[in-house]
């Protein structure tokens, strides 16, 4: 079995509990697919689809996503070795800061 024919079939249906994972199309939905399994899934899942849309295609579409939240965002930073600045969620949240907590 090809990892190219099967990454809709490694991944959890939970991750896509709002669309139907049947109709998941594997080009359509590259940055629901990509967004999704990095702030869901597990490393080994992130590996298949670094291993299937390549390294480039995921660092783009993470890069230039509206929203990771802190944790995950360390982690995409450090597993492509850039730095948190070059992505665009980094850039909203520095433009848009919280007052305080409460």
């Amino acid at each position: 079995m090809s990892l190219k024919t099967s990454i809709i079939s490694v991944l959890k249906p939970q991750y896509f509990w709002d669309v139907d994972f049947l109709t998941l199309n594997e080009t359509s939905s590259s940055r629901l697919i990509i967004e999704r399994v990095f702030t869901l899934g597990e490393v080994h899942e992130m590996n298949q689809v670094i291993g299937y849309y390549g390294r480039k295609k995921v660092f783009n579409v993470l890069s230039n996503l509206r929203y990771i939240d802190p944790k995950t965002l360390n982690f995409i930073a450090k597993l492509f070795n850039k730095p948190v600045k070059t992505f665009k969620c980094y850039k909203l949240q520095q433009s848009n800061p919280q007052h305080w907590n409460l």
